[in-house]
């Protein structure tokens, strides 16, 4: 466990971060609509509304999001959209495309594991340690399906080029899904079976210790 001083620093530097990275995306709209590069301006302007997804899911589910999560959403937003695609960095650096996917299926994989384990403390699946961390490869799995999807989709609607070499590309990407939610759900298989797993562990008890009504058990109504 970090101590807890650099942990509060570190927590400060991933707010002020998320800060630095859209008013990056304000001046990119202004920059970019000034010059009349409206589609530019326009990518800027979804991955800014983006950014505050966590903030949303936070506010309409009263879920309190742990900061590494919540970082991690606002920079993979911030480094698909805006460095891949306003800024170019899909063809500038070959290596992108996989970092993001990389990224995201330790995101999803987390969400994923997150959902199973309070299902899973609050006994309303029985399932064993395997089962659990299944869900979470799973889920994150099909949701990098749903991402290759949508790459299709802005190929042919908006003539982007998210994919690249077509169907070399989208295997890699699974397969680099894959490779990331394989680690997580080894990591909470770990977590399950021992309660240990360093920053893992410290982000699940913060998730627990931050929403604790998720893993209060439902009082049983007699007849």
């Amino acid at each position: 466990m970090l101590p807890k001083k650099l942990d509060q620093f570190l927590d400060s530097a991933q707010v002020w971060i998320s800060y630095g990275l859209r008013f990056s995306l304000l001046i990119s709209i202004v920059i970019n609509a000034l010059s009349s590069h409206w589609m530019l301006a326009f990518l800027s302007a979804v991955t800014l509304i983006l950014t505050f997804l966590p903030a949303i899911i936070e506010k309409n589910s009263r879920l309190v999001l742990p900061i590494e999560l919540e970082s991690s959403i606002v920079f993979f937003i911030y480094g698909t959209i805006f460095l891949g695609e306003v800024s170019g960095y899909y063809n500038k650096f070959w290596w992108w495309d996989v970092a993001l996917h990389f990224l995201s299926s330790l995101i999803l994989g987390f969400v994923g594991f997150l959902i199973a384990y309070v299902l899973y403390t609050k006994k309303l699946v029985q399932a064993k340690p395997f089962l659990v961390v299944l869900f979470a490869f799973c889920f994150a799995v099909s949701l990098g399906a749903v991402w290759e999807i949508y790459e299709y989709s802005m190929d042919i609607f908006l003539k982007l080029n998210m994919q690249k070499s077509g169907l070399v590309d989208t295997m890699e990407d699974l397969i680099t899904d894959c490779s990331g939610a394989l680690i997580v759900s080894t990591l909470g298989y770990y977590y399950l079976k021992f309660h240990q797993g360093w920053m893992f562990k410290d982000w699940v008890l913060n998730f627990a210790k931050a929403n604790p009504k998720l893993f209060r058990r439902r009082k049983r109504v007699s007849a």
